[in-house]
């Protein structure tokens, strides 16, 4: 194959600030321009950049205004900046991770859909990008010649919802960073002295808002407490303050033992990792998720698991972690109650969990995102 040049939107490579789509986006973009240097990789940011983010010699990067934060600048930059830059570089192909592509450029695109959260959950978007995502997301689904799916769930959701061809849709699963290992007792013990005074922990990761169900995790807390009332266990809560967090804050207001439960804000992946390492238990039952990194996160680092019995989670556990129902705190609360209280079960997740997670790894999705990339430079 002669040379081309393979654009990417890399807007959510964002130092210091890196979430799921931004981890995606690092993880695959990295291995591909560094395993291709037979090609040409033209990266497209909305804002100035980290040199941490150009991974080799053949990535030109292009600062592309306006910075693409708001609806209307999602449009102008989408629909009218990245053409032109497509255009004037001569771009072969067009890559899309975070589920945005242009209807507006003949270069064919391969676009990576993580979930389609904001159908099943509208009123808990905004209502500016709630209007953006349900005008644009089916278009750009049917304007993307190749689409990458998280999940098998969210290729069924793309197929029910917008009536995509299966056939157009692959599956790319996402993976675990590196820096989730396992931790010896002592660096276990140290993490607990740091963050809870020596204490154990159960621990929720992930943004603040409404889909990540913070209220019915802290209302399970609270009935874990009343079922244990001598326990020292506390409840860390890992992540930024997102939209219409008010419900959680409410419920931690009125908590009997809100002093056991600690914010941390956002943490860099270093950090993240030796609280996951350390905790009794990750709790990470979302209302729904296209794919939910922190699972096998967690089940790396040899730290049971307890999520939810909806939508993808329950594929991504792969019977290696306690299903609760995320609506009713009850389930939660006995699930924690289980971690706490059976140490053999605790053996058995960690066990599944190790293996489980062996089934994730970004080289496997590089791969395959460059398998798709290829037959479509070929065409």
């Amino acid at each position: 194959m002669p040379r081309k040049k393979i654009a990417i939107n890399t807007r959510f490579l964002l130092h210091h600030r890196l979430e799921g789509i931004g981890r995606f986006t690092l993880e695959s973009c990295k291995l591909l321009v560094q395993q291709h240097p037979e090609h040409d990789f033209l990266f497209l940011f909305d804002r100035p950049y980290h040199s941490d983010f150009i991974f080799s010699s053949n990535v030109t990067p292009v600062v592309v205004s306006p910075p693409a934060r708001h609806p209307l600048l999602w449009y102008a930059w989408f629909e009218w900046a990245v053409p032109r830059q497509l255009k004037h570089h001569q771009a072969d192909l067009f890559f899309s991770p975070d589920g945005y592509c242009s209807l507006r450029t003949p270069i064919p695109t391969l676009l990576v859909v993580h979930d389609l959260a904001f159908e099943h959950f509208p009123e808990q978007i905004p209502f500016w990008v709630r209007h953006y995502y349900r005008y644009f997301s089916p278009r750009y689904a049917h304007r993307a010649e190749q689409i990458a799916a998280v999940s098998a769930y969210t290729r069924q959701d793309l197929v029910q919802q917008y009536g995509i061809a299966p056939e157009k849709i692959s599956i790319t699963y996402n993976a675990v960073n590196i820096h989730y290992a396992p931790l010896s007792e002592a660096q276990k013990q140290s993490v607990r002295q740091q963050y809870t005074h020596g204490h154990d922990y159960f621990l929720f990761v992930g943004a603040i808002h409404p889909r990540k169900n913070l209220a019915n995790i802290l209302r399970a807390f609270t009935l874990f407490k009343q079922q244990q009332p001598d326990n020292t266990v506390k409840m860390l809560v890992a992540g930024r303050k997102a939209w219409q967090s008010s419900e959680a804050f409410e419920v931690y207001e009125q908590m009997p033992h809100k002093a056991d439960v600690i914010f941390t804000g956002h943490l860099e992946v270093d950090t993240l990792s030796q609280i996951v390492g350390a905790a009794k238990a990750l709790v990470y039952a979302s209302l729904f998720e296209g794919f939910g990194i922190p699972i096998i996160e967690a089940m790396q680092t040899h730290t049971p698991v307890i999520t939810a019995n909806v939508s993808s989670m329950p594929e991504v556990a792969g019977g290696a972690a306690l299903l609760v129902d995320p609506y009713n705190p009850q389930t939660i609360a006995q699930a924690m109650q289980t971690v706490y209280t059976q140490p053999q079960k605790i053996q058995e997740l960690v066990q599944k969990g190790a293996q489980q997670c062996q089934k994730f790894n970004w080289q496997n999705t590089a791969d395959q995102l460059w398998q798709i990339m290829e037959k479509m430079l070929a065409h």
